[in-house]
């Protein structure tokens, strides 16, 4: 697959939507393949590629009101080109337009206030439950981070355990310590 692709459908559920294109990318990191769908109005999805193809990514995308539309590459340019510098541990914090409409309710809550937890730390669960107004939802917090649809950005990868230790992050705990490592590392 190319770095960017377009790909507009018509949606005959909401023919009064305004034109929403959707630009598709991929890019190759120390952690794996990262694929990746932006709207006009922002980073909607990213998805790593030993957990899902882009196929299963796009079934995700397919509730997204879309119409016949112009999707335009630098939508998903932008957001490589800070992740590469994020890797390259010269970009701490992310300047992006994110597009929310995959997260709803007290997962859109937990993953705003998420948002605050600055690179190179970590909180455990329950910190993140209170920090969204919740106190006693650490269980829902887990879920709102494996459902996370911008990792990364959203930095779930920076909610431990209240032990400390990392706890899962996609099947793969490993890129969860890497990731806790590198920001570690880099933090200035």
């Amino acid at each position: 697959m190319s770095p960017t692709s377009l790909l507009t459908r018509p949606d005959p559920v909401s023919l009064e939507a305004h034109d929403l294109g959707l630009t598709l990318g991929s890019m190759d990191t120390p952690i794996g393949q990262l694929n990746m769908a932006a709207t006009s109005q922002g980073l909607v999805r990213i998805g790593f590629g030993y957990m899902e193809e882009m196929q299963d990514m796009m079934a995700e995308l397919d509730e997204l009101p879309l119409t016949m539309g112009q999707g335009d590459p630098a939508w998903v340019d932008g957001p490589m080109a800070q992740l590469r510098e994020y890797f390259e541990g010269r970009r701490q914090r992310f300047e992006l337009a994110l597009d929310w409409r995959l997260s709803h309710g007290f997962y859109r809550r937990v993953l705003g206030a998420l948002m605050a937890v600055d690179y190179g730390t970590t909180v455990s669960y329950g910190e993140l439950a209170r920090m969204a107004g919740s106190s006693r939802a650490a269980r829902a917090v887990g879920t709102a981070m494996s459902t996370n649809p911008i990792p990364l950005i959203v930095p779930c990868h920076r909610v431990v355990r209240s032990d400390g230790s990392v706890g899962e992050y996609g099947g793969r705990p490993e890129v969860k310590a890497w990731l806790i490592e590198h920001e570690r590392l880099h933090r200035g």
